[in-house]
């Protein structure tokens, strides 16, 4: 088993920042490419950043390309969201997840976070 704990979420104005972190314990966590997926009320929840065992490979959504970085360190088995200018429209509650291998799928997460909330007011 692997425990995922998220923070740093938070409420901010449109046109600002927030860094997420993700801690992780329990199994292996170089093993495991992260991610990071969001739920917006009364939407599916979505893919938002991914990133490779090594770091050496990102990929992030349309909707946050630019704007938001995915990174890790596994030294400290954590994984981290840079999110700059953000959008009312990102306001969501944002999950860590791992998996073997990038996924866009959410029925290949093994695990997820329990979520923390960011709202992006105008």
């Amino acid at each position: 088993q692997m425990q995922l704990l998220e923070s740093g979420g938070g409420l901010v104005q449109a046109g600002g920042s927030l860094r997420l972190s993700c801690a992780a314990s329990g199994r292996s966590f170089s093993i495991y490419s992260m991610h990071w997926y969001r739920q917006a009320p009364g939407k599916e929840r979505e893919f938002v950043a991914a990133i490779r065992p090594t770091g050496s490979t990102t990929r992030h959504a349309d909707s946050v390309k630019g704007r938001f970085t995915i990174s890790r360190d596994n030294a400290k088995s954590s994984a981290y969201l840079q999110m700059n200018s953000l959008k009312p429209e990102d306001t969501a509650i944002y999950y860590c997840a791992a998996a073997y291998g990038i996924t866009l799928s959410i029925s290949d997460i093994t695990y997820w976070g329990q979520g923390t909330q960011v709202t992006v007011s105008s």
